[in-house]
């Protein structure tokens, strides 16, 4: 599996912050991991900044990233 379906696949088990997802994810960079982030914003991933010190952001799966669920399932297998 690639960049973006790697995130979405582990997104699939939930929400996650950047610092988890950074973790589960080895091998890719912060930079590279905020660039798969931001496209898959567009569609397929809600990004939450909640109002503290210091900011604590979020992503979460959209019904749309959702979908995906049975194709990443059949490439893991």
């Amino acid at each position: 599996m690639r960049g973006r379906t790697r995130v979405l696949r582990d997104l699939l088990a939930g929400t996650k912050r950047f610092s988890e997802l950074r973790a589960s994810l080895t091998g890719i960079s912060p930079k590279t991991l905020t660039d798969r982030l931001r496209s898959l914003e567009e569609d397929m991933v809600v990004r939450v900044v909640h109002a503290e010190v210091p900011p604590r952001v979020e992503y979460t799966l959209t019904s749309r990233g959702r979908a995906v669920e049975p194709v990443i399932a059949a490439l893991a297998a």
